[in-house]
């Protein structure tokens, strides 16, 4: 299977640092999956008006209210093909901020053929799919901005009242760790949420069973079955690639 990225990213995957290539061309074949381990080196959020809005996203593992310097970090990427026959790449995010207390931020990240698009489902449910685009900077680094928000069944989120997410991981040479640095903000609002910090990689053998524990528990069929993009390409104008 072809990863997620490799599909999204095409000639350009191979711009990608060596690390990051291994990273996320996680296909199942390979590699099963990627575990980092690492520390994030600062957890914040934006002011108070933000805590009601991000303790409601802990009742879906998308996000959480706590801060803090130094927090314990793990990251879950599995490659599998999901019941829709899409290449997906789990991105189960786990948060020790208190000494008893774990938040997770779960995503699961599906390449859509028909749209030649990469869907960001959010949730233990899916509920929010998020339309992303995917580049490769100057020294070898992923970048991932966010873009149109839709809600399951269809419904678009006013960009009022959504959180626009940045993404950047990198390979660090002289510290032989991967970084990453992800900030939302709001258009009115300002900043959001967000955290940095560090991590190293250990990878599962292809063929190993994906855990229960990061998948969802329901998925989201927006985008329909997976159609490769060279099969997309060649449907006529009478033929719907979805």
């Amino acid at each position: 299977m072809t990863s997620v990225f490799e599909h999204a990213l095409r000639a350009d995957f191979g711009r990608l640092h060596p690390r990051l290539q291994r990273r996320f061309g996680v296909d199942g074949d390979r590699d099963q999956g990627c575990v980092g381990t690492g520390v994030m080196d600062r957890v914040w959020r934006g002011g108070a008006f933000t805590v009601p809005f991000l303790q409601c996203g802990t009742l879906r593992h998308i996000l959480f209210p706590e801060t803090g310097t130094g927090i314990p970090f793990t990251i879950e990427n599995y490659a599998y093909p999901d019941t829709f026959g899409r290449p997906t790449l789990t991105f189960v995010r786990t948060f020790q901020v208190r000494p008893h207390r774990r938040r997770r931020f779960d995503a699961t990240m599906v390449y859509d053929g028909g749209r030649d698009t990469v869907i960001d489902y959010l949730g233990t449910t899916q509920h929010l799919a998020v339309d992303l685009d995917v580049s490769v900077d100057t020294r070898g680094g992923l970048r991932i901005r966010s873009g149109p928000q839709t809600l399951r069944g269809g419904v678009r989120c006013p960009s009022a009242v959504t959180g626009e997410a940045e993404v950047h991981e990198w390979w660090d040479e002289r510290a032989e760790r991967f970084r990453i640095r992800v900030t939302v903000t709001n258009r009115r609002f300002g900043p959001l949420f967000g955290y940095h910090g560090s991590f190293t990689a250990a990878y599962v053998p292809g063929g190993s069973p994906v855990p229960a524990a990061v998948r969802p528990l329901r998925e989201n069929p927006r985008g329909g079955r997976f159609r490769p993009p060279a099969l997309v390409r060649s449907l006529g104008p009478d033929q719907p690639a979805a």
